[in-house]
This record gives structure tokens, sequence and C-alpha cells, in this order.
């Protein structure tokens, strides 16, 4: 019935995450405090079975834009922070260390920016690998897997694979949305398996995260907010970030 609590509450839920693209449960309480979260939750189940939005663990988003934006768009983005977050990573790049780069578009501006020096670069970015084709001293490492033609990554079992045999001193790795409930979010499953591989595997990790990300919030964690050795943004993270880190990651 058109005058239904429930078929309203819906029609404001679905209206707020389409126009915000993805929100938090939280976000929902705070829309409906009327309401249990576990009510939000059906509306939510609900709203998904007729594909007006897709629900993930702490949230929901718009049916439209399941993904990451595609590779040509993202890199014409936020050039201007992004090249603020690459001069800082810079700075913690050391001769002769190995350093993974991820296929994240601020990698990219930083790779187009690193100084020819001995390192071993270990990436899945094919971008990324021949944006370093014109220095001579890095060893360059091109991780096999298969390719994701919408955002030029390498990833799958084959790539996890390869990952796991490779030492790594520095790790960076990009982000697609960040919040203090979810952690550190991107777009698809094979994309957090290897996020989540090398930011174990590394001696120090390193996310890179401009502040649109904060506004964010993508389907799948890769990282709890408070795991990585270092965060680098081009401006200081919101208050909440800061709390929920808990002293434990160093903010550059």
């Amino acid at each position: 019935m058109a005058g239904d609590p429930g078929n309203i509450r819906q029609e404001k839920i679905r209206r707020y995450i389409e126009s915000r693209d993805v929100v938090t449960i939280h976000e929902l309480e705070e829309l409906c405090p009327e309401v249990s979260v576990m009510t939000i939750h059906r509306d939510l189940d609900a709203l998904e079975r007729t594909r007006e939005i897709s629900k993930f663990r702490g949230g929901a988003r718009s049916i439209r834009r399941m993904n990451d934006p595609i590779f040509d768009i993202r890199v014409r983005e936020n050039n201007a922070e992004k090249t603020i977050v690459a001069e800082k990573a810079l700075s913690l790049i050391r001769q002769n260390s190995s350093v993974f780069l991820d296929a994240s578009t601020t990698n990219l501006a930083l790779a187009r920016r690193l100084p020819d020096m001995s390192l071993s670069i270990i990436t899945t970015s094919p971008t990324i690998a021949l944006a370093l084709c014109h220095l001579v001293s890095p060893h360059i490492t091109l991780c096999c897997g298969t390719l994701h033609r919408q955002n030029l990554t390498l990833s799958g079992q084959n790539t996890l694979d390869m990952l796991a045999a490779i030492n790594i001193d520095l790790a960076l790795v990009g982000v697609s949305g960040c919040s203090a409930e979810a952690g550190f979010t991107c777009g698809t499953e094979d994309d957090m398996r290897v996020k989540k591989t090398v930011i174990e595997k590394a001696r120090t990790s390193v996310i890179l995260c401009d502040h649109s990300k904060f506004k964010r919030l993508m389907p799948y964690t890769f990282c709890a907010i408070d795991r990585p050795d270092i965060l680098i943004c081009d401006t200081a993270p919101p208050e909440k970030i800061v709390d929920a880190m808990r002293g434990r990651v160093k903010i550059l």
C-alpha cells in the first residue's frame, strides 16, 4: 500500500542511498531513528531483492555504481591531491629496498616522479610498470594474473601465489574509500585480496588516501582502520578517523 509506513521508509532509504551512492548502517540509523537496526536491515534486504541497492558489510550502496570509476576517469580526478600524497610517499622510499606499488592512480603519480634509484619494485599495474620503464636503476617486477579491464590491475590466485613468494620492505597501497567503522575499502573482491596480502607481508604498510576517499565507502574492506603503519593524506583526516586509529598509525 502506498501509505504503508514500511513502504514510505524504504523509499526514504532508497532516495538517501541514491543521493549519496554509499552509506553506512549508522547513517541509516540516524535517518530512521524511529525503528530498530534489524528493521533497517530488513528494509535493505527488500530493496536489494528489487535491485534498488546492494548491501555489504556495514552499509549499502546504489546499484548504479557497484565498482570504482573506470581508470581513465580516475586518473584525471583530484590530481593536485594525488601529487601531495605522492610527494609525501616518495620520502619513505629508500635505496636498495623492495617496494610494492598497487594499481592506484596515486601510485601512478608517484611512479612518474620516482627518481632513478636502486630499488626492487613490484606492481600489479601494467600502467605503472610502463611508466617506470624510462628509469635505468630499478628492477621492475610485474605480477602475473588476470587483467581487470576497468581499473587496469592484475589480480587472482596467480597474483596471490606470486606475492606470497616475494619479500616486501614497503607497501604503498591506494584506497577507494575509508571510514572509521569499515576501515579501508575497495571495489572488488580480487583487489581486496591483493591489498590485504601485501599489507600482511610488508615490513611497513602505507595507505595512500586523499581527502575525497573519506566521503566514500566501498563494498570490500581490506584493512582495519588501525592496521597500517602509516597513513598519508593531502589534508588532516577527520577527527573520527584519527580517534579510531587509537594512536597506532602514523599520519603524514
